[in-house]
């Protein structure tokens, strides 16, 4: 009897150590990952819903600070140093908080990311960047608070705050004009390669810097590539010595292009070759 009164006993504190009820969240974590130029940028939050009640004014006050979401701290993440509103924000972690207003909002950033909600006393010596940022009304209802980051270029993008019927949209910039450069510079000056020449020519062409520099570029990259040059390529020479001014090298090099893409099957880039070719007078 003794023994299956113990037996019983270690059943039953078994299920009372590992029986969990697991139940959904109502303000479920999310985490964006988002490439910015070379800035890898990360944003970890929880979304609450509107749930028919008013959120703006009411649930979340105005002119009070406000988590910016729900349970822990919304936090984001830089991998180099960005630029908000002429601040430098160094690279790493900051919590974000928000003073809403019914037209604009202050947007901080905040060094103090751990634990939940606003800080019981505020420091303003940690408040790593600030900003004002106008607050527009959207024609629908967005039911689940979202951030995210949209915008994007090689230089900057904006953060943007969407829920109920209100937007608010924070830019920021990024480095990636100065770590191009360098590393450009850096090939440049030991022994560059095919792709080197290429891929410094690409940027000269997109960010509009000296297009004679990308021509001499481009065409060592052809030259080194030798037949096993690419329709791609041959498509971005054609771009180079038209922005240069070559009207009769880039008719020449964008033919060739187009009997390459043929060759491949690739009806985006013939239309774009014909369309080159036209506009050029070659066709």
């Amino acid at each position: 009897m003794k023994k299956l009164l113990l037996i019983l006993l270690a059943i039953t504190a078994t299920f009372t150590v590992n029986a969990q009820i697991v139940t959904p969240q109502p303000s479920p974590f999310s985490k964006v990952e988002q490439k910015v130029g070379l800035t890898d940028v990360t944003l970890e939050y929880s979304r609450p819903s509107v749930r028919e009640r008013t959120i703006f004014g009411d649930l979340v006050p105005y002119g009070k600070v406000w988590r910016t979401g729900a349970n822990a701290r919304t936090k984001i993440t830089f991998s180099t140093d960005v630029t908000v509103d002429g601040q430098t924000l160094k690279a790493g972690t900051y919590a974000i908080f928000t003073k809403p207003e019914a037209e604009k909002w202050e947007v901080y950033f905040y060094s103090d990311y751990s634990g939940g909600g606003v800080p019981q006393e505020w420091d303003d010596t940690k408040v790593a960047a600030k900003t004002m940022a106008e607050s527009h009304q959207i024609p629908f209802n967005v039911e689940t608070f979202t951030i995210d980051i949209n915008a994007i270029t090689n230089n900057d993008a904006r953060i943007e705050f969407i829920w109920e019927k209100t937007f608010v949209g924070v830019t920021f910039n990024v480095p990636t004009d100065d770590m191009v450069l360098a590393n450009i510079n850096d090939a440049m000056n030991g022994t560059p390669t095919a792709n080197d020449y290429y891929a410094a020519a690409i940027y000269y062409l997109q960010e509009g810097k000296d297009i004679k520099q990308a021509k001499t570029w481009i065409d060592k990259a052809i030259a080194m590539a030798g037949d096993k040059v690419q329709f791609w390529q041959l498509r971005q020479q054609s771009l180079i010595y038209a922005k240069a001014g070559d009207k009769k090298g880039a008719i020449a090099a964008a033919k060739k292009s187009l009997t390459a893409s043929e060759a491949a099957g690739n009806a985006d880039y013939v239309k774009m070759n014909k369309d080159s070719l036209k506009e050029w007078g070659g066709m």
